[in-house]
């Protein structure tokens, strides 16, 4: 099982992660969305298409735009499609 834990809590888990460039794709099922808020912030990958982001938010403590997710993807990315990731210290642990 892959967990994805910031500010001490488990904020996704699974056992069907994607990995793609050393990053874990979590299923959005996955995602315990009590702590992730939309962001409006986007970026865009030559070869994945257009990111979203979430803010998470665990016990007041805010980390903005720790997440991120593809809701339309190439055809090189579908294994990725929704799948959500992330940075800005968010642990992940197997």
């Amino acid at each position: 099982m892959v967990k994805a834990i910031w500010n001490d809590t488990v904020i996704a888990e699974s056992d069907e992660t994607v990995v793609v460039e050393n990053n874990h794709y979590f299923p959005p099922q996955s995602i315990k969305k009590e702590f992730f808020k939309e962001s409006e912030t986007h970026t865009n990958c030559p070869w994945k298409g257009e990111a979203s982001y979430y803010t998470i938010n665990v016990d007041g403590s805010e980390n903005k735009d720790a997440a991120w997710y593809y809701p339309e993807v190439s055809e090189l990315a579908k294994s990725i499609q929704g799948h959500v990731a992330f940075w800005k210290g968010v642990a992940i642990t197997k």
